[in-house]
């Protein structure tokens, strides 16, 4: 039978000693902490180990001896560690010895308490201590791939990367420590620790009551009945600047919150939520200082006014244009002059709005400007909510065309319906037949007649408008995709795998050290650190989505029967 031996790096120059750790019996392998060395007391040992059991609920034990021979009269000691088997009961009692400098060691395994002690052969794992224990373990993401086996040597090495982790009090003591033990593992030479760390730490602790109790005003204020009444209530639903001020509150309260994270999961989307507000501010105070520096905000305002002229005169140009023959099409012509107008008149409408508003667009600019403040991802916002407002002509286009079109798409299919003896029943949901009079018929025939030929006409207006509108849309989508990448974006994570790739580890691989006859094998654990796919789909934060949730296929029908489509965000949908 093999026996796994996993050993830190760091204890390889320790003083000779005991070796305490957990022995794992289902992998029969034995996970080495720490190194207990001389002079120690064993019923000290024996009382430590289990205040050290009580408080990290890891079974550690001393699990052999180690002897590190450096010197001629260090080799009388390795008698009185293999009689150190006696006191601290442990099967199979694991003996290391180090002779020297020499990288290979020797390994043998003591069973006093068995009948028939049979020799096992030992395989000697290194490990970095401080890598494991501040790295944390993933499981396959692809869990339909994975098989058993991937499956059960996950659950192996999480028992080990488990064991180091829970053991963070047993590394809180070092050398310069006055106790009466002495121990020897990746923090020895003293506690890392960081001074500017623990100050930020004491100092946030008021900064997030102070915030806290901001927040809570805020968020009561938003949930008063106030904001309830119907333009308000309506703006809060449409907008979508005030569905990005909504998500940026509750990711506030999360992160002021004194309530401590109890997984993994949570402490690195606590992190992630934070990194990615401060660099969402960092930029839109940039935004802000560039829109005010050189008086751009000015030169925006004297732009916007012209730019909506020009906007306005090629609708009336495009107008003109499907008034007469467009594209050589003959086109009913009553009905053709009555829709042109009808939007020549509103277009008038806008071009005189527009140039209302012209003497206060700087200042609402200016304001604007100020709430880059709050961010990227509400300048963006705000973005899309002004092309919204500007390009409303152009909604109200679509609206009325989509609904005058899609009228007639069902009147011809409930006319369709007549001609072959079959209604639509309203009870049932379904198709039923039905017999017509002649003065139905005739009625039917006539009413189908001046909707098929008046079909193109709408078809026409319908199908440019609708391009427009969804020429506007994209532009709004555009600005949407990079407030959720923004929103979404684990920066955190990523930032952590570029820096410390440890610390997200996908597994591990172990490599073959150099190997003498009659020594123990030799093998290296390294981190295998996440892919950055793997990173961004485990911690990707959840945003609110302004898309629309259809299909292509139900896309293309809404478009094709001219239903409406609402690319607005909508409270409390969430996209994972």
């Amino acid at each position: 039978m093999v026996l796994k031996v996993f050993f830190p790096s760091c204890c390889s120059s320790a003083e000779s000693g005991i070796l305490i750790g957990r022995w794992i019996s289902e992998q029969n392998s034995a996970v080495v902490l720490a190194v207990v060395h001389f002079p120690f007391i064993p019923a000290q040992v024996k009382q430590y180990l289990s205040e050290v059991q009580r408080a990290t609920k890891v079974n550690v034990s001393v699990l052999g001896s180690w002897s590190n021979s450096k010197q001629e009269k260090e080799e009388s000691l390795s008698k009185f560690l293999e009689d150190l088997g006696t006191i601290f009961a442990h099967e199979p009692w694991i003996q290391i010895s180090k002779e020297g400098d020499s990288k290979f060691w020797s390994c043998s395994t003591l069973q006093k308490h068995s009948n028939n002690p049979k020799e096992e052969e030992i395989i000697l794992v290194y490990y970095d201590q401080r890598k494991v224990m501040l790295s944390h373990l993933h499981p396959p993401l692809d869990t339909a791939t994975s098989t058993d086996h991937t499956t059960d040597d996950t659950s192996k090495l999480s028992a080990i990367f488990d064991t180091v982790a829970r053991s963070k009090v047993l590394f809180m003591t070092d050398r310069y420590d006055d106790g009466p033990i002495k121990l020897t593992h990746w923090q020895s030479d003293g506690v890392e620790a960081s001074i500017i760390v623990e100050l930020l730490k004491q100092a946030a602790v008021p900064v997030c009551v102070l915030l806290t109790f901001l927040l809570s005003l805020i968020a009561g204020v938003c949930r008063s009945r106030v904001l309830k009444v119907w333009p308000l209530s309506f703006l809060w639903s449409k907008l979508s600047t005030c569905e990005q001020l909504g998500h940026r509150l509750q990711h506030l309260q999360l992160i002021s919150s004194n309530k401590k994270a109890q997984t993994q999961a949570q402490l690195m989307r606590k992190a992630n939520i934070f990194v990615s507000l401060l660099i969402d501010v960092a930029l839109g105070i940039l935004l802000m200082s560039w829109l005010y520096r050189k008086n751009r905000i000015g030169h925006l305002a004297d732009a916007l006014v012209p730019v909506a002229d020009h906007v306005a005169e090629e609708l009336q140009d495009l107008l003109q244009w499907l008034m007469g023959a467009p594209a050589g099409l003959k086109m009913n012509r009553a009905l053709d002059q009555v829709l042109g107008r009808f939007f020549l008149y509103h277009i008038h409408l806008w071009i005189s709005y527009i140039h209302l508003l012209s003497p206060f667009i700087e200042m609402i600019l200016w304001y604007v400007g100020l709430s880059a403040c709050l961010g990227l991802t509400v300048a963006l916002c705000i973005l899309s909510d002004i092309i919204a407002l500007l390009t409303f002509h152009i909604y109200c286009f679509y609206v009325y065309g989509a609904r005058l079109y899609c009228l007639k798409i069902y009147g011809l299919s409930s006319l369709w319906r007549l001609f072959r003896g079959k209604k639509w029943n309203v009870l049932r949901q379904r198709v039923d037949s039905c017999s017509y009079d002649l003065d139905q018929l005739f009625i039917g025939t006539l009413l189908f007649t001046i909707l098929l030929f008046l079909l193109p006409t709408t078809a026409l207006y319908y199908l440019v408008f609708t391009l427009l509108r969804l020429l506007v849309v994209i532009v709004q989508g555009v600005i949407h995709l990079l407030v959720d990448l923004i929103d979404s974006l684990p920066l955190y994570s990523i930032i952590l795998r570029l820096c410390r790739s440890y610390r997200l580890a996908a597994g591990v691989k172990f490599r073959v050290l150099e190997q003498q006859d009659g020594k123990p094998l030799r093998l290296l654990m390294q981190i295998n650190p996440l892919s950055y796919s793997s990173v961004v789909r485990t911690y990707r934060l959840p945003t609110y989505s302004c898309y629309p949730k259809d299909s292509w296929t139900s896309l293309c029908k809404k478009l094709f029967l001219g239903e409406l489509i609402y690319p607005w965000k909508h409270k409390g949908e969430k996209q994972d």
